[in-house]
């Protein structure tokens, strides 16, 4: 008896809850504790010279680069406007950056509560879409954070002059705007693993995109829109472009899949 079939055997529903739960619970800590110590560590060692002052933790120094990275030297001050805003940015970071490195833990607690369940053929494409969705997805947030995000920034600071207003912005709006930003770009590039795993397993065809493209790329332009709400039409452009390129590129990989799947259909005929 395969090791699926005795654990399926051995555990009931209660006891695929029971295990449900300590994974969450393992993932829950996990986050916990990497908040923690974003909110903890300290950013450098300058503290160990004098361990009473106030030392700049780790979620400070990384929010100092992303600011440094998205202005640069263009004329724009960042200002808390709120007395609760700095501590709430602290703290909503901490946890952002927490989940970020728990990531490992939280993969590794999903990969063991699954991989028992599935069938030996059924691994391959359900890894390889995960691989290709964390792929794309981080592409995205990289492309957004290193294009995409300074662009638009930069492309408002004109209109600040036009109207004859100063180019202040709050720190919550600055960072929520970045954190938005990059995590909408991330989840628009993952679409084309999305459309290559419903043609391999049929609900789609490749030909729903090729003989509809202008419909297709005209709902793509949309969505970058509402992705990059400030960025105006040369950032949505910016966005859509590498969309374009990563959709055709999955009808080419879902070609293959339909082929496949065509030439098994005629063995089975044949048979």
């Amino acid at each position: 008896m395969s090791e699926k079939k005795e654990r399926d055997k051995e555990l009931n529903i209660w006891d695929h809850l029971a295990e449900l739960s300590d994974r969450l619970r393992v993932i829950f800590y996990s986050i916990m504790i990497g908040t923690i110590l974003m909110m903890a560590l300290p950013g450098n060692l300058d503290f160990l010279k004098n361990p009473l002052e106030f030392y700049t933790p780790l979620v400070a120094v990384i929010l100092n680069k992303v600011k440094n990275d998205m202005i640069g030297g263009a004329n724009i001050k960042v200002i808390g406007l709120e007395l609760t805003a700095p501590l709430e940015l602290y703290l909503i970071a901490s946890i952002v950056f927490g989940f970020i490195i728990s990531i490992p833990i939280i993969a590794y607690e999903i990969f063991r509560y699954l991989d028992p369940a599935l069938h030996e053929h059924e691994r391959r494409p359900i890894y390889t879409f995960v691989a290709a969705f964390s792929i794309l997805f981080a592409t995205g947030v990289i492309f957004a954070y290193v294009i995409l995000a300074p662009f638009m920034i930069r492309a408002l600071i004109p209109f600040f002059t036009a109207v004859g207003a100063e180019p202040v912005i709050s720190v919550k709006d600055f960072y929520n705007l970045i954190f938005a930003f990059c995590l909408a770009s991330g989840f628009t590039f993952t679409f084309p693993a999305f459309f290559v795993l419903l043609v391999k397993y049929g609900i789609l065809s490749t030909s729903l995109l090729t003989k509809n493209r202008r419909y297709v790329y005209a709902a793509l332009f949309i969505i970058t829109a509402v992705a990059t709400p400030d960025g105006g039409i040369p950032a949505d452009l910016m966005l859509l472009i590498p969309m374009v390129i990563l959709m055709e590129a999955s009808v080419f990989v879902g070609r293959h899949f339909e082929k496949q799947r065509e030439k098994e259909e005629r063995q089975k005929q044949s048979s």
